[in-house]
């Protein structure tokens, strides 16, 4: 406990730095000496309507991505759990798709049916951790609820009215914090700020369940409780941020996994901690895509995808030696 003040301050700093970072790179490179000539620099207006929204959102949804990972992970007592692999992501980008159609008339239905989605999606899955939390229950829950989506998903594609709408649907698909607006801010980040806030409200019920459940019960945990503020938690903060930015898997996976070893493998402790960190990996990943030199600007949800695989595997064969 004494080197989670520090280890919060660190990822903090980590945050900021990459945030400045972000606001400098990208086609035109914005240096660190215009900060002297603030406003008098036209460069000025690309940092403010482009890359300042494309950092706030950034970090939010690193934060909803890798908090509700550490969450996910602490009620499953599963390190492979994540809004991604399991297929919340999926449902959230299913329920957004679905609306996409109707958009352009409500601008709102595309991230409350991405919140929609995400929430039964993790309702499914929640509803699966019964008496065991196998790892290979889990990973069947998420091929199921991952099957279903792209189900979804191809259906939408199959029946899109133009090419032009597939061609949205694909791009967005991809999950991308590019062009960006002030406006899609606004609408996001108080649902994930508030899905983030159920979450965090789980941190001494997760620990708790570390007794298993009978345990936790004796000590007072309400067990529908925990189930209510997971589904509604992560709902809100997967679905918000899929349905601004698309699909960006595997920083719920990455992040609590990076940093259990420094809370003696508490699933409360890890909560803040992994928020962080999340916003740390996205806004790292989304630098990484702009510098790679494309013809086209590499979408954030390939390279997380790239990156995160091996991870994913690596963590596989890792629990493959040891239980063996």
């Amino acid at each position: 406990m004494n080197s989670r003040p520090s280890l919060i301050l660190a990822l903090a700093s980590l945050v900021a730095v990459l945030a400045l970072v972000s606001w400098c790179v990208g086609k035109v490179w914005v240096p660190f000496d215009v900060w002297l000539h603030a406003g008098d620099d036209p460069r000025w207006a690309i940092i403010f309507s482009l890359r300042l929204p494309r950092t706030i959102l950034g970090i939010f949804v690193g934060m909803a991505l890798g908090l509700s990972g550490a969450a996910l992970q602490g009620y499953t007592r599963n390190p492979l759990a994540d809004p991604a692999v399991f297929g919340v992501s999926s449902m959230a980008s299913l329920g957004a798709v679905m609306t996409l159609y109707l958009s352009t008339m409500i601008p709102w239905l595309v991230p409350a049916g991405g919140m929609l989605g995400a929430g039964v999606g993790v309702a499914i899955l929640l509803g699966l951790s019964g008496a065991t939390s196998s790892v290979l229950t889990f990973i069947l829950a998420g091929v199921i609820l991952n099957a279903v989506a792209s189900a979804g998903v191809a259906l939408a594609l199959n029946l899109a009215p133009t090419p032009w709408a597939v061609n949205e649907i694909v791009n967005w698909l991809m999950g991308s914090l590019a062009d960006r607006s002030a406006g899609e801010v606004q609408f996001a980040v108080p649902f994930i700020v508030a899905g983030c806030a159920l979450l965090l409200m789980t941190a001494k019920a997760l620990d708790a369940l570390t007794l298993g459940e009978t345990g936790a019960q004796s000590l007072g945990v309400s067990l529908s409780r925990l189930r209510f503020l997971l589904a509604i938690g992560t709902g809100l903060s997967v679905g918000a941020s899929v349905a601004v930015t698309g699909m960006i898997g595997f920083v719920g996976l990455v992040a609590p996994h990076l940093l259990r070893p420094f809370v003696a493998a508490r699933p409360g402790a890890l909560l803040l901690p992994s928020a962080i960190a999340g916003a740390a990996v996205v806004l790292a990943g989304d630098i990484v895509a702009r510098l790679i030199p494309t013809p086209v600007e590499l979408k954030l949800g390939v390279a997380m995808a790239a990156l995160g695989g091996p991870f994913f595997l690596a963590m596989l064969f890792n629990m493959r030696r040891r239980i063996a």
